[in-house]
This record gives structure tokens, C-alpha cells and sequence, in this order.
């Protein structure tokens, strides 16, 4: 289809009703939509029959990344009923010493379930509750902690279910290796980077501030377990299994290293490529499914055999499993749908606004600030990192396709600022799942992380107009960091531990 304005409409649509309403489901599915109309030019039935064989096409290439997710839901679930993370809590109870020594367990273990958000934020904090409880740790804070090392730690992992999800967001006909792009934006994700690097400088001062110091104090004071919780798992209250401590470690260490083994072994390792060449040429998706199915397995045989949990039990985890990931399955399927009714194959929004960008080409120099700013509004309004970066992907590829370097810094940008948004919104999956796991009121979390998402987006927002400016990601992270130190230097004068 000839490249036009009109190829601006669905993306324009789906934003803006997105923002207005905050459900990116019919949002999205408005918008492919209304692609469909312009590219059979009216006509109700072919927009129809055009919508789903899009919907065909783009989910039917990606079906590997489904089938990961649903086999990672199960193999949550199942870990959950039998037991193992209960067991690693009572026992962590009873070695952990101290509260920064608690605090700083479960930034540990988040950092180290870097798979998939959901799987963090469902483990994390079942296993680490009993923990920060006994030291009166205000359930706020862990929240935060679960939070704050759940997407900014995914979306910085080569590893994990984002991964794949960002090499399919990437238009059809790019010619861009998805998973390559997403290896080189890893330095330049700002967000995700000074998160955790604020996390660890909070726990280890004591130094909380704004809302967050207002509820460690009263948890300090008086402790109290909430008697309501926001709990989308309710798989929790069916924990009736023997699981021990090593009935966690062992299926996660699977999953990892299966996973890892399956990027090698699709890049071609035993066909005598390097390593870092075999990195480079995997096909992630194939390998997480590969790498979560060969867990799935041993999990089974870990558990029947011992009789940890029942057959029954085992398979009722499969329902289980796949209820959780619903929503992450039909937010991918319609940003792929978008994406590709934006393609070049139907309404060319890539031609298009790349012949109006380049009629423009001083604009290059702000897209990382605009693309980060863009990003973490629309993440904030929909709750969704996923369909964020599903939507603006795809733009950022059609603005600078033909400049590599500034490619990956506006990509960089996108995943940063959907990353920020996600944390901060009150409707994201991972923000009610962090509420979830620390048994705490979901407004009560909301409130205490916003001022620190903001403190960290602020300091991002000037290292991404340094990158702008420089064409240098090395220069943004640089003078980021340097505004991350200065703040963390005010709060440490004029903030005092709480500890």
C-alpha cells in the first residue's frame, strides 16, 4: 500500500484511547481496526476478515513465545503448591539476621529470577514474607523491593520472556535481529539500571523519604498485618504440598540453565560457532520454550516420584498456570496484530514516516527524551510495559531504521520508559502482583514508590537528552549516574535512617 498520512491513524488511535480510557485491550483492538478499514478501504466484512488473518500471520509466527509463557505459568504454579517456597521462608526466618540483611536477601533473589516478571513477583514474595515480617519490616517496602527487581531486572536480562517479546515487536521486513537489538540496548536502559542502583542505596542507608518513610515509621511503631489483601493468586491458598527447600532451587537452576543451553544450541554451539556467535545467531523464543519445557519435565519427575504433590495437584497446576498468563498472552497477540497491519505488507507507516522524518532530520537529536517520555505516560495510563514497547517499537524502527546507533538508543529509551511507567501505574500486572506478594494494600503501594519512580525518571530524562545530544548512549548512563549521586547525596544530608 502506498505510504500515506492515514498510516498514522491506528497507532495515533490506540495511544490516545489508551491514555483517555486506560484499557489497552480495546484500544488496541480499536485501532487494528480502524487499520483494517483504511487498508480495504471501508468495507466492514474485509476489515474483519483482514484484522484476523493479520492476527494470523503476526501470532502464528510468534506461537513459540505463547507457548513459553503458558509452560512458565505452570511451572509457577506447580512450585507454589508444593510447598517449596514456604519451606525456603520458614527457613530463611530462622538464618537472616537483621533488617538490611532481609531487605537485601530479597533484592538478591529478585535480581536472581530474572526469567519473567510474573514468576518473580509470584516468588519472591511468598518465599520472603515470613522473613521481613519476623523483623517488622513494613510490608510497603517489600513491595517496593519486589517491584522494583521484577521488569527493570527482566528487561535487562538477555534470558527472560521480555527478551523475546522485544525481538517480536520489531516489524516484518526490518531486516533487524531482535534479539542482537535488545543485547545492545542492555547499557543504555536507563531506567532499569539507576532502579536498582537507588533500590540497594535505599536499603542500605535506611534512608526513606516522602510516603514510604511515613509507613516504615508506623510499621516501626506498630506493626500490623493488613487484614485485606489484594491477591490475584489464588493458587497461594492452595499450597497442601511436602516441597522442601531444594524442591525451589533445583527446578529454578533448570529453568536457567535450560534455558541458556537452548540460546547456545539454536545459535549453532555444537555446530562449532562460538559462544558469543551462537548468542548472537539463537533463536531466543525456541530456546525458551526449549529451556521451560525441559523444566516443566524435570520438575514433574522431581516431584512425583518423592510424591511432593499429587498427580492431581500437578495437573490442576496446568489451569492454574495458564489463567495467570492470560493477560501478558492477549496484550502480546494484539500488539503483534497492530504491528502488523502497520507494516509495509498493508498501510505502510514505516515508509511513511520515515520519508517525513528525514525531511526533518535535525528532529533525531530529541527522539531518545521524546520516545522515553512517550513511553513511560503510556505504560503509566495502560499498566502494560508489553504493549507499550509493542506499540512503539515498530515507530522508532520506521523514524531511524537507517541509523543504527540512534536506533538503539531510541529502542533503549522505549524499553526504559515502559519499564518506569509500568512501576509506577496502578493498573499494571507486576504492580498489583508486588501488593499481591507483600500482602499489603495495593494504594498503599502505589503511593509509597511513586516519588521514587519519579526521582529515577528525572534523572533519566537527562541522560536520555544527553544521548540525543551526543549520539552517545556511553554519555547519557554517564551523566544519569551523576545526577542519581547527587540526589542520593541530599538525601543522605538531609534524610535521616530510619534504622
Amino acid at each position: 500500500m502506498a505510504q500515506t498520512a492515514w498510516s498514522v491513524l491506528p497507532p495515533v488511535i490506540t495511544i490516545v484511547l489508551a491514555l483517555w480510557t486506560k484499557e489497552v485491550y480495546m484500544s488496541l483492538i480499536i485501532g487494528i481496526f480502524s487499520g483494517a478499514m483504511l487498508f480495504t478501504g471501508g468495507s466492514i466484512l474485509g476489515s474483519i476478515l483482514t484484522m484476523f488473518a493479520v492476527m494470523e500471520e503476526k501470532v502464528g509466527g510468534n506461537v513459540n513465545i505463547l507457548v513459553f509463557l503458558v509452560i512458565l505459568g505452570i511451572l509457577v504454579a506447580a512450585i507454589t503448591r508444593s510447598g517449596a517456597t514456604r519451606a525456603y521462608g520458614e527457613w530463611a526466618a530462622r538464618t537472616i539476621r537483621g533488617k538490611r540483611s532481609a531487605l537485601l536477601v530479597t533484592a538478591l533473589l529478585g535480581i536472581v529470577i530474572f526469567i519473567d516478571d510474573y514468576f518473580n513477583c509470584l516468588t519472591v514474595g511468598t518465599v520472603m514474607r515470613p522473613v521481613t515480617d519476623k523483623f517488622r519490616i513494613a510490608r510497603t517496602k517489600l513491595a517496593y523491593i519486589i517491584d522494583a527487581t521484577a521488569a527493570p531486572v527482566c528487561i535487562i536480562a538477555p534470558v527472560s520472556s521480555w527478551a523475546a517479546a522485544v525481538g517480536s515487536s520489531l516489524p516484518e521486513g526490518s531486516e533487524i535481529d531482535g534479539f542482537s537489538l535488545f543485547l545492545q540496548t542492555i547499557p543504555f536502559n536507563l531506567y532499569a539500571w539507576l532502579t536498582m542502583l537507588f533500590m540497594v542505596f535505599l536499603i542500605w542507608t535506611g534512608r526513606d523519604y516522602a510516603a514510604m518513610r511515613k509507613s516504615i515509621r508506623e510499621s516501626n511503631e506498630h506493626f500490623v498485618i493488613p487484614k485485606e489483601y489484594q491477591d490475584t493468586t489464588d493458587i497461594r491458598k492452595e499450597e497442601d504440598g511436602k516441597g522442601k527447600i531444594i524442591d525451589l532451587l533445583l527446578p529454578l537452576l533448570v529453568l536457567i540453565a535450560a534455558c541458556v543451553y537452548g540460546m547456545l544450541y539454536t545459535g549453532g554451539i555444537h555446530e562449532g560457532k562460538g559462544i558469543a556467535e551462537a548468542f548472537a545467531n539463537c533463536n531466543s523464543a525456541k530456546s525458551l520454550v526449549m529451556g521451560s519445557f525441559i523444566a516443566f519435565v524435570f520438575t514433574g519427575f522431581l516431584y512425583l516420584p518423592r510424591r511432593v504433590i499429587s498427580f492431581n495437584a500437578f495437573c490442576d497446576s496446568f489451569g492454574w498456570g495458564f489463567k495467570a498468563m492470560t493477560p501478558a498472552i492477549f496484550i502480546l497477540c494484539l500488539a503483534w496484530t497492530l504491528s502488523g497491519i502497520c507494516s509495509d505488507k498493508y498501510l505502510n507507516l514505516g515508509g511513511f514516516v520515515g520519508g517525513l522524518v528525514s525531511a526533518h532530520a535535525s528532529l533525531i537529536l530529541f527522539l531518545p527524551p521524546i520516545f522515553f517520555l512517550v513511553a513511560i505516560g503510556l505504560a503509566f495510563a495502560t499498566g502494560t510495559s508489553w504493549g507499550t514497547f509493542g506499540i512503539l517499537i515498530p515507530i522508532a524502527v520506521a523514524v531511524v531504521g537507517a541509523d543504527p546507533n540512534m536506533l538503539v538508543l531510541c529502542v533503549a529509551a522505549v524499553l526504559s520508559g515502559a519499564v518506569g511507567g509500568d512501576h509506577a501505574s496502578p493498573i499494571s500486572d507486576t504492580t498489583i502482583l508486588a501488593s499481591a506478594g507483600a500482602q499489603c494494600h495495593h494504594i498503599d503501594h502505589v503511593n509509597t514508590q511513586l516519588p521514587y519512580v519519579l526521582t529515577v525518571s528525572s534523572c533519566c530524562i537527562i541522560g536520555y537528552v544527553v544521548d540525543g545530544i551526543t549520539a552517545s548512549g556511553w554519555a547519557g548512563l554517564a551523566v544519569s549516574l551523576l545526577c542519581l549521586g547527587a540526589v542520593m547525596g541530599v538525601i543522605r544530608m538531609r534524610v535521616s535512617s530510619l534504622d
